[in-house]
C-alpha cells in the first residue's frame, strides 16, 4: 500500500516539474498593447495641426484667375477677391475644414517637376492660419490613377495627396460660393414700365 502511494506520488511529482518546465520556457505571447506594430503606417497630413485654423485662404489658376476668402471682424466668412462679397458661411467653412484632413499618400523623390506639372503648377493656394504662420502649396495635375494630386510645398519635395479633400478648396475658385442675395428681375421692371406710361393722362 505504502508503495503504491509512493509511485503516485511521484508522478504527481513530475507531472508538476513538467508543467513548471512548460510554463517557464513556452514562447512569449504578442500582447494587444494598441501600440502600433513596426509594419503600421503614420497616416502623414500636408499642414500642422501647430499652425491652427485657417483665417485667409488664397487661391490662384496658372490662367491668372483668382479667388480670395477670409474672416472678417466678426469672424465670418467674405470674399475679398475677385470681388468683395458675402460668402455662404456653410460651404467656405466646409472647404476650410477640409485643410487639417489632406492626406499625404506617398513623397515622390527624383521626379522631375515638368513631368507632373509643377514647373506651372495648375493652382497655387496660399493659407493664412490662426498662428500668425503661412503656408503655401503648387498644385499639379493629376496621378495616372486618379486618386491623387501631384503637390510642391515649395522645399523642391514632390509629395501625392489625397484629391478628394483638395478638390473642396479648388472649388472655392471654380464655384465661388457666395451668398445669394434676392434682386428686382430685370423682365419685372421692363413690364411694368408700359403699365406706368398708359396710366399718365395725355394732353
Amino acid at each position: 500500500m505504502r508503495r503504491s502511494a509512493s509511485i503516485i506520488y511521484i508522478v504527481l511529482l513530475a507531472i508538476l516539474a513538467g508543467l513548471y518546465y512548460y510554463l517557464n520556457n513556452r514562447p512569449p505571447e504578442a500582447a494587444d498593447s494598441g501600440t502600433p506594430s513596426s509594419t503600421t503606417v503614420a497616416v502623414e497630413y500636408l499642414f500642422n495641426f501647430e499652425d491652427g485654423f485657417p483665417i485667409r485662404i488664397h487661391i490662384e489658376s496658372k490662367d491668372g484667375e483668382t479667388v480670395e476668402v477670409a474672416r472678417d471682424a466678426e469672424n465670418a466668412w467674405a470674399f475679398v477677391l475677385p470681388i468683395e462679397a458675402p460668402a455662404d458661411q456653410g460651404s467656405v467653412e466646409a472647404a476650410a475644414g477640409q485643410v487639417s484632413t489632406i492626406r499625404v499618400l506617398d513623397h515622390v523623390p527624383n521626379l522631375e517637376a515638368g513631368a507632373v506639372g509643377l514647373d506651372n503648377p495648375d493652382f497655387t493656394i496660399t493659407i493664412h492660419f490662426t498662428s500668425d504662420v503661412e503656408r503655401k502649396i503648387e498644385i499639379g495635375v493629376l496621378t495616372p490613377t486618379q486618386s491623387g494630386y501631384y503637390v510642391s510645398r515649395g522645399d523642391g519635395e514632390i509629395l501625392i495627396v489625397n484629391n478628394s479633400t483638395l478638390d473642396a478648396l479648388i472649388g472655392l475658385l471654380t464655384n465661388p460660393p457666395y451668398l445669394a442675395t434676392e434682386t428686382p428681375l430685370p423682365s419685372t421692371l421692363e413690364a411694368d414700365a408700359p403699365l406706368q406710361e398708359a396710366a399718365t393722362p395725355q394732353p
